[in-house]
């Protein structure tokens, strides 16, 4: 059983039915499961069980303790994208220091519900503010270090999606450095 406790667009639930695996997809954005339900809406042959469930990825008290068996998750980057306009406890309205407040009951549920000896996978990126980058993705894995959780590896994706374009990006490639554009795939096990 896998969990996806920040299901938002439903693409960690597609995968899992993809690969026969049956999964959990939590959000607290209603908006956000009505578009889950609407992309794993297909057929497949031997294809995992998807559920569904509205809920908070600090409290998923309907989750058994040790009862998944990986956790693969993407949670905001505090408020660099609001995915709600008014949902009360929708993380991605918190400044980056509340954010990390919150990560840490986020953690608490990621090890509880997970059974020994298996892995947690969490997808995080960094911000800017002021023209300063803030390293939150480490701050997040030291959480997740901090709840009991090891840290097997750090994966480092590139991200297509950033604002980093024209000049700085042309002088990235010629001068040979690299922008904040890339995010951290922090491999844990229990």
């Amino acid at each position: 059983m896998v969990l996806d406790q920040f299901a938002g667009g439903g693409t960690t639930l597609v995968e899992a039915k993809l690969l026969n695996r049956n999964i959990i997809g939590v959000d607290i954005n209603p908006q956000a499961l009505e578009r889950c339900r609407e992309k794993i809406a297909f057929e497949w042959e031997n294809c995992g069980q998807v559920y569904i469930k509205h809920g908070d990825a600090r409290n998923l008290h309907f989750v058994p303790d040790e009862g998944i068996d990986f956790v693969c998750t993407h949670p905001p980057y505090a408020n660099i994208i609001q995915y709600s306009e008014d949902i009360d406890g929708d993380l991605s309205h918190c400044k980056v220091k509340d954010f990390l407040e919150q990560m840490k009951s986020v953690a608490t549920e990621s090890y509880r519900v997970l059974k020994k000896g298996k892995f947690c996978a969490i997808l995080m990126g960094d911000t800017r503010q002021k023209g300063c980058v803030v390293p939150m993705s480490f701050d997040v894995m030291k959480i997740f270090e901090g709840v009991g959780f090891t840290l097997k590896e750090i994966i480092i994706k590139e991200q297509h999606n950033c604002k980093a374009t024209g000049f700085w990006k042309t002088n990235s490639i010629k001068y040979n450095f690299l922008l904040l554009a890339h995010e951290y795939l922090f491999i844990f096990r229990k």
